[in-house]
């Protein structure tokens, strides 16, 4: 299985002015920009920190995912959520010749933790025997910071400011995550019900 992320959050989407706020810099200055790229590498981190711990992309944005054989012959889960929308399945043979599945034979179970993409009928189109099936999809609360529900924003800020607070310091533990950061994340993490079932 490979997860890429085919489109990036733009640094427009990050809420920059309201960081500055949380950490109380000051205002008015000629340089008061100075710090933006590295405010924005903080939240960017700290976006991708969140994102791991939930399984849950923040900001909306196009992934595929391709898999060399469906984890069941109608269903098959999507490792991030929430799932907007599946944009498409190609399956590609060994030797790289790519077929786009019909539209009408395959749709979106939407779920807030597994997400699944499921046939239509009995089965999802077939993987080309040493090929793989890519399943295209836009995964994300919504474009804007103010989609993203108020906690999950609220951790990344807290998360941030930790990072930036704390940039220097080699001592910190691997995985270091404050109590507050994990509180707000904690409803928004998937249950491990065992199997590794999708």
């Amino acid at each position: 299985m490979m997860l890429i992320e085919e489109t990036t959050m733009p640094d427009g989407a990050l809420p920059v002015e309201e960081f500055k706020a949380h950490l109380r810099l000051g205002s008015g200055f000629g340089e008061s920009s100075v710090q933006d790229a590295v405010l924005t590498s903080f939240l960017r981190a700290a976006v991708a920190a969140i994102e791991a711990r939930t399984g849950k992309a923040l900001l909306e944005r196009a992934f595929s995912l391709t898999v060399s054989d469906w984890a069941g012959l109608d269903a098959h889960g999507l490792p991030v959520a929430p799932v907007v929308a599946v944009t498409g399945i190609s399956l590609i043979d060994r030797t790289g010749g790519t077929t786009a599945a019909a539209s009408d034979v395959f749709w979106l179970e939407r779920d807030t933790h597994r997400p699944r993409v499921r046939a239509v009928g009995a089965c999802l189109p077939v993987v080309p025997a040493g090929g793989t099936a890519s399943v295209a999809f836009t995964a994300g609360y919504g474009p804007n910071w103010s989609d993203i529900p108020s906690d999950l924003a609220h951790a990344v800020m807290l998360l941030a400011a930790h990072y930036y607070e704390y940039r220097d310091e080699t001592s910190l533990s691997e995985g270091c995550m404050p109590f507050g950061v994990t509180s707000l994340i904690e409803r928004y993490r998937p249950l491990r019900l065992g199997g590794g079932a999708s």
